[in-house]
């Protein structure tokens, strides 16, 4: 598992804040409720915004807010991620009300709704701030699960797979339970696509161990990035970030683990030529 702090590495820890939100002073409107509606829902801003006369529960000296939900499906200790603010006061002699602009930024973007974290006890209070540098000594708080897209965990189907680069590795990395079982019990034929020139790459499965669970494995490796791939080594050598920023994985066809690596070979040329992935693409020998 990852630690609260091995993944949201804030770039300024003394000038952040993280807010578990619960509810707004009303468990019949949880926080979840709100965030779920979308990130300009004004109630989940108000909640975010409000400003009352305890000076530790506020955003006072707190130049961003780490924003989270408590995710009350799995229970009172898990928290969704609702984004990073940043923080203006707008309203420094005023209480009880919003008393704070928050403008939402484009760090961990991607896991907004999608990731949750499980403290190691609940906080029991309703609305709850605490400095950056303090959230994992006072609640040892872990990555628990990202989803595909607004509730990120169970596997929706192998038609369904569509994963970023960083969706692939947190999976890999947490061995997801529902993605390995689901991923390691098949062969298959996928595609990498290059969302910055939409220049795409099959490949396949094909081995007797592990199935696209241990292929997908080698691209998740972030000593590796390329599964071998020559094309994909010049991309890590001009830079590692393009493979990180820019890779998506899906799934075009599945197989029996029993399927023979030859027949599964031949779908994989098959698709090559149906996207002309060695002329156009990134199946070339180079």
């Amino acid at each position: 598992m990852l630690s609260f702090d091995e993944f949201f590495q804030v770039e300024h820890p003394k000038k952040t804040k993280v807010k578990f939100n619960m509810n707004a002073g009303d468990t019949n409107y949880p926080a979840w409720d709100y965030l779920i509606k979308g990130e300009e829902d004004p109630n989940w801003i108000g909640m975010n915004a409000y400003k009352t006369k305890q000076a530790n529960n506020n955003l006072n000296r707190a130049d961003y807010v780490l924003a989270f939900a408590q995710y009350y499906p799995y229970g009172s200790n898990y928290y969704i991620f609702g984004g990073m603010y940043k923080v203006e006061m707008i309203m420094p002699e005023v209480f009880y009300q919003t008393g704070y602009k928050l403008t939402l930024m484009d760090e961990f973007a991607d896991y907004r709704k999608r990731l949750i974290i499980r403290l190691e006890h609940p906080i029991g209070r309703d609305v709850y701030n605490k400095h950056y540098s303090s959230v994992q000594r006072d609640f040892n708080p872990e990555v628990y699960e990202l989803a595909p897209s607004t509730k990120l965990g169970a596997f929706t189907g192998y038609k369904n797979v569509l994963l970023t680069h960083k969706d692939l590795q947190i999976i890999i990395n947490m061995e997801a339970p529902e993605w390995k079982t689901a991923l390691s019990s098949v062969k298959g034929v996928y595609c990498i696509t290059d969302k910055s020139n939409g220049q795409l790459y099959i490949g396949s499965a094909s081995g007797d161990g592990g199935g696209i669970w241990q292929r997908w494995s080698t691209y998740a490796d972030v000593t590796n990035l390329t599964g071998g791939n020559k094309t994909f080594e010049e991309l890590k050598n001009a830079g590692a970030d393009h493979i990180i920023d820019n890779f998506t994985y899906s799934i075009l066809e599945i197989f029996d683990m029993r399927t023979k690596r030859e027949d599964i070979r031949h779908r994989e040329e098959y698709w090559k030529r149906v996207f002309q992935t060695v002329k156009y693409g990134m199946n070339n020998t180079r």
